[in-house]
């Protein structure tokens, strides 16, 4: 049975997480809760958890402080947190697990399930996790994770030349060839990636503009990037296109 253990100084948010836990997940089972970052230390080490549900501002300290005094451990983290714009950036930067407060019973239970199967297929997320803590206060993160079925890719922000989206699913395409499926539309990432120099030129497409070697005019307008891929221009986005184009 996967054992969980909670973290947060909110009793009412403890006592929410306990019960959809109970409610939604009945092969897991809490061995334990707390609100300080001093007494989970203590707890976790002695208890051994699988998953922690953990606050990022508790008492005594964060849940980030708190990971790094527990390093190294093989735990998966479901971060349940009020929401703070930089903070839940950081989180999916790097496909960490994550609620918002006040917890939606919906979204509490995507993230507990996408940590349970991770600890079912006996994934690792060492180094995930570590470079997440390492980075979460880096204003323009250079790296990112990527989620697959079967694994998880720390990759260079730059070396992406675009992303395709089918259907709920985004490709990603690197400079060395490599293609990455994640079950995430591409919308997910439209946002995330604008202030890394990324741009969505149509529907399907995601593209880094650095990836850009030239702009064709011709039958509506298409970008051809450095590995001769032709992305199609949509008429709404072009200008905007060309106006960050001329930028770079």
């Amino acid at each position: 049975m996967i054992k969980a253990f909670i973290v947060d100084d909110d009793p009412g948010i403890r006592a929410t997480n306990k019960k959809l836990l109970n409610e939604y997940f009945p092969n897991i089972e809490l061995v334990g809760e707390t609100d300080s970052l001093d007494s989970a230390y203590k707890e976790i080490r002695n208890l051994d958890p699988h998953l922690i549900l953990l606050d990022i501002e508790i008492n005594g300290g964060t849940g980030f402080q708190l990971l790094q005094k527990l390093k190294p451990y093989t735990f998966k983290v479901v971060f349940i947190t009020a929401f703070n714009e930089f903070a839940i950036k950081a989180i999916k930067f790097h496909a960490i697990d994550y609620v918002l407060k006040p917890v939606n019973s919906v979204e509490f239970q995507q993230a507990i399930q996408s940590a349970v199967d991770l600890i079912e297929q006996d994934l690792s997320t060492d180094e995930q996790t570590a470079h997440f803590v390492e980075n979460f206060q880096q204003k323009s993160p250079k790296k990112m994770m990527l989620r697959t079925l079967n694994e998880l890719h720390l990759v260079n922000i730059s070396d992406i030349i675009y992303a395709k989206n089918d259907n709920s699913y985004t490709t990603f395409y690197l400079d060395n060839d490599e293609k990455i499926m994640v079950s995430k539309g591409v919308v997910y990432y439209e946002e995330m990636l604008a202030e890394c120099g990324f741009f969505r030129p149509h529907q399907s497409y995601l593209v880094n503009l650095n990836h850009v070697k030239k702009l064709d005019k011709t039958d509506g307008g298409f970008i051809i990037l450095d590995n001769k891929t032709e992305i199609p221009i949509s008429a709404r986005k072009r200008k905007s296109l060309i106006d960050l184009l001329e930028k770079i």
